[in-house]
């Protein structure tokens, strides 16, 4: 609305900058003058964190300084709540000078302005003490909300090129700031590093002054304002003859995020581009739940079962050759997208067979939608852009959703309501997604060629580029952990960790995705692709943080490759294209496998251990997709019908929105997740470490259920302290890309060691600690025949001594000579650790025969934690220089095929005989739960022996 001048006498009137000028000194006011008390009053007290205090750490972080202690907190808050006025107004004034009646950019950054203020508030006057939920929650939302205003007021900033300055070299100051801030709290707060949190806190105290200083920017804009009060009525005895400034300059439309977000907006056509990312979100659910279905059958069989060829499903596109049939798949697509959601449907399936083959055809259905949609919108670039774009960001919610449910998916068909699935709710969602998204479609058009100059290359090249980027996007960015777990080396932490740094992985995806968009002959030329395959290459033979930067070029060079390369497909036939493309896919899927499961396939051992080639190859296919998209000349350069329009822009902005949205979900996420590394063991009292080993079978139970839910309530009911799980490398495609030892150490309050990574080629090994890990080794012991053998040596602090506990998985019993040869590895590392030790294993063999005698005895060291126990055959305890004080074995029920095995010792008292005493004679302290005696609970008892064993 225009302003409207009265006949009136003014009263007061003043410039515009005041309002500026009086918000930077009332917040600096706030945050310095609680800062110069604190120092005054309670330095040593608000330098003192939960590690250290002075002289260690001697400047105090901003939570600190403004927290409870009176009177920095009054200090703050009053000028905090002065704040606030000019707060609003200078919101409101930056509306007025950046309104355009063409654009809602500048409503949507008004009000996110006013949330940011009012969040400030509800962090500010509700503290961590008063209420540490609502603090941290309205402080994310602070945090979380910075951004798009950021961003926002960039986009809106008026021609002055000080002003455009000045605001990018505080925001990206700010958000650079970012990267050394977790830095140093990680060496704070998970390495316990003197003097980091000081550090930490000048970083802290940088992004107060930054956020401060990029709205005080807007002194050099409002100073053309005149603030006027009018006294219409004559009430007043005020005098003046100030007037009011009639007009606003205009904003420069030039730049291109300026035209990408300018325009009316439309709620309509947000939420068709949210439906549109749904359907991407639901095929991606599909397509990661295939591997994870399949995988459950050779896993019982111990081989191959014959439900493998399943696969297969994914070629459906091949039929789209048929061109009668391609027309009734393009102007029906909306009934074979409905068709797809049986593979949502198939958690209602109790028995696993059924439930594979509704996933299977599901994803056919979904896969012959998707191909026959880029094919149908290929006469119209605009809407195949937005359709690209929904099917790649619908890979990076997919990825976000693992991020916030702990790698598992809400909606597989593996999921469902007793572990934590959403399954109906995303089958509703996914519903009404569907009639959206498909109402209006290109089926008119669908034979029209592509526009611009005649295809060149050759369609099959298109195919092999499309088959390389999806199984880039499939094996290496369908979980945010799994690169990360490539570059895991174990204890002292060297590299990144899945929280918090997953969500950087999701960030360079969003990232690489906006220059597929924005920049498409940077994303098709050769130039990048070599920076995409050293990328690779570093990821491949690099550890720590060095192969986690290979990890984020690779993920913003596949994101930037993808529209580029499923564009180009689109301009040739869809069954030489897809059909072709997802069968290559599928080839290079079971590629990934055969170099782990090489000793239960045929030929495997030909890639036996070859991930290199499998990176290789998969570069190499990317690049015949480069070398046959850089063979057609680019569109722009096409004397035909431009194809950036505003409509183009402006749909593509809405889609920008929704990967902003998920970006900062991920933000959030790692936040909320971040763990808190104050963990205790269950009886400190005792002394005790109640240590247990499992082979938890990939984390499925016996009816295709992910498991982590059912093993978290034995663990945590049987009181374990320090546990070694087998088969637990779930970070490859036929496992879904998951980590179950992440939500496992979260919910349990445990520090973890996920074991050998992915690129290792081992069914993994884990261990899990209520004691801090503090060194962590990996090994790969002598396999010469079967399948590598992993191990884990680590040293942990319990109760102020060092033990050391082995986490091992032998070899097969097809493999006699391998299993030897791991034993004498093994015993040596043993015996020449001069610690108390325990070893949790999975050994196959029988006690007191042939490799038994290499493990327990004089040449390793250690002692069987029950050697009367005749009935084992995978699963053994051992120790030395620790008490024994019980050994129990608890069924499994329906979880996996192994039961647990627990025991506990007492640290500090040397070792004890064989004699077991009643538990009559045992401390409480030391007991085993009395939940598991008798039939026990939910399947799980004491077995074997019917009871716990106790040894005095």
């Amino acid at each position: 609305m225009a302003l409207k001048d009265k006949d009136g006498q003014t009263v007061a009137a003043f410039s515009g900058k005041w309002i500026s000028i009086s918000h930077t000194l009332m917040a600096y006011c706030a945050f310095i003058g609680a800062l110069v008390v604190g120092l005054s009053l309670h330095y040593q007290k608000i330098v003192q964190n939960e590690f250290y205090g002075y002289p260690e750490e001697w400047f105090p972080s901003v939570s600190s300084t403004i927290g409870d202690r009176y009177p920095e907190r009054s200090v703050f808050m009053l000028f905090i709540a002065l704040t606030s006025g000019p707060r609003l107004a200078l919101v409101g004034l930056w509306y007025i000078l950046t309104r355009k009646s063409n654009s809602s950019l500048p409503k949507f950054v008004a009000g996110v302005g006013i949330f940011r203020t009012l969040t400030c508030g509800g962090w500010t006057y509700v503290t961590s003490t008063d209420d540490h939920d609502w603090h941290d929650i309205f402080m994310i939302s602070y945090l979380v909300s910075t951004l798009p205003w950021t961003l926002g007021c960039i986009a809106l900033s008026s021609r002055s090129p000080t002003a455009i300055g000045y605001r990018k070299l505080f925001a990206g100051s700010f958000f650079a700031t970012l990267v050394p801030l977790i830095y140093f709290f990680i060496q704070h707060k998970v390495h316990h590093i003197a003097g980091a949190y000081t550090i930490y806190s000048f970083f802290e105290w940088a992004l107060v002054l930054l956020d401060v200083a990029f709205d005080a920017v807007t002194f050099s804009e409002f100073q053309d304002f005149e603030i006027v009060v009018k006294d219409n009525r004559g009430i007043s005895r005020g005098t003046g003859n100030k007037t009011v400034s009639d007009a606003i300059l205009e904003k420069e439309k030039g730049k291109e995020i300026g035209a990408t977000f300018s325009g009316a907006f439309s709620v309509f056509g947000l939420l068709d581009a949210v439906a549109d990312v749904y359907n991407g979100f639901v095929f991606w659910s599909m397509l990661t739940s295939l591997g994870v279905c399949v995988w459950y059958f050779p896993l019982w069989h111990m081989g191959i079962s014959g439900y493998e060829v399943i696969v297969m499903c994914t070629i459906s596109p091949f039929i789209l050759g048929i061109k009668s049939f391609r027309y009734i798949v393009v102007r029906h697509v909306r009934v074979f997208h409905l068709l797809s959601l049986s593979g949502l449907l198939a958690f209602r399936a109790e028995r696993p067979v059924p439930r594979l083959f509704a996933v299977g055809f599901g994803l056919s259905m979904s896969c012959m939608a998707w191909a026959a949609t880029f094919f149908a919108e290929r006469s119209q670039p605009r809407r195949l852009e937005a359709r690209i774009s929904a099917f790649s960001i619908g890979l990076i919610a997919s990825s976000v959703a693992k991020f916030a449910f702990w790698t598992n998916n809400p909606i597989w068909p593996i999921m469902h309501a007793p572990n934590g699935g959403w399954n109906n709710t995303g089958f509703g969602v996914a519903l009404v997604a569907i009639l959206i998204s498909t109402r209006s479609t290109a089926s008119a058009g669908a034979d029209i060629a592509a526009p611009g100059p005649i295809t060149k290359g050759y369609s099959i090249f298109a195919s092999l580029g499309l088959a390389g980027v999806l199984f880039s996007m499939h094996s290496l960015l369908s979980d945010s952990s799994t690169m990360i777990s490539w570059v895991w080396e174990g204890f002292p932490i060297r590299g990144p960790v899945a929280v918090p740094h997953g969500a950087v992985t999701l960030l360079a995806m969003g990232l690489g995705l906006t220059i597929g968009l924005f920049s498409p002959n940077l994303s098709r030329s050769w130039a990048f692709y070599g920076v995409g395959s050293i990328g690779a290459a570093v990821l491949t033979t690099t550890s720590h943080w060095s192969g986690y930067v290979g990890a984020l070029v690779i993920a913003i060079y596949t994101m930037a490759a993808a529209p580029v390369l499923i564009t180009h497909a689109t301009r040739h036939s869809p069954a030489r294209t897809f059909g072709l493309g997802f069968l290559v896919y599928n080839f290079m899927v079971l590629f990934h496998v055969w170099v782990v499961a090489y000793a239960f396939v045929p030929g495997g051992h030909l890639v036996r251990e070859r991930t290199d080639w499998v990176m290789t190859a998969m570069m190499v296919l990317i690049g015949a997709g480069v070398f046959s998209a850089s063979a057609q000349p680019s569109s722009k350069n096409y004397k035909g019908k431009a194809v950036v329009t505003a409509a183009a822009g402006r749909q593509r902005s809405y889609y920008l929105y929704i990967l902003g949205a998920l970006e900062l979900l991920a933000i959030a996420t790692a936040y909320l997740r971040f763990p808190s590394y104050n963990y205790t063991p269950y009886h400190p009292e005792t002394k005790s470490i109640t240590a247990g080993i499992w082979t938890i079978h990939f984390s499925l139970d016996n009816d295709m259920w992910s498991s982590e839910y059912r093993m978290r309530d034995l663990i945590k009911e049987l009181e374990v302290d320090v546990i070694g799980l087998l088969e637990s490398d779930l970070q490859r495609i036929i496992m879904g890309n998951r980590d179950s030892t992440q939500f496992l150490a979260e919910d349990l309050g445990m520090y973890v060691d996920y074991g050998p990574g992915p690129n290792k080629h081992t069914w993994g090994s884990a261990l899990l600690s209520k004691f801090p890990i503090v060194n962590s080794t990996h090994h790969l012991l002598p396999s010469p025949v079967g399948e590598l053998a992993p191990a884990i040596e680590a040293t942990l602090d319990c109760y102020g001594e060092l033990i050391d506990v082995f986490v091992f998985h032998s070899g097969q019993e097809e493999d006699p000579e391998d299993r030897r040869l791991q034993s004498l590895y093994l015993a040596e590392r043993m015996k020449a650790t001069p610690r108390p030790a325990i070893l949790l294993s999975y050994l196959v063999l029988k006690p007191g025969e042939g490799n038994y005698n290499t493990y327990v005895g004089e040449q390793s060291g250690m002692k069987d934690i029950d050697p009367s126990d005749w009935d084992r055959w995978c699963e053994y305890i051992l120790f030395k220089g620790l008490r024994r004080a019980g050994y129990a074995r608890v069924s499994r029920h329906t979880i996996t095929d192994t039961e647990l095995q627990v025991g506990k010792f007492v640290v500090g008292e040397p070792e004890n005989g064989n004699d077991i005493i009643p538990e009559e004679q045992v401390p409480p302290g030391l007991r085993f739960p009395d939940l598991f005696k008798g039939n026990g609970v939910r399947g799980h008892r004491y077995h074997v022996f019917d009871e716990p064993r106790y040894y005095a």
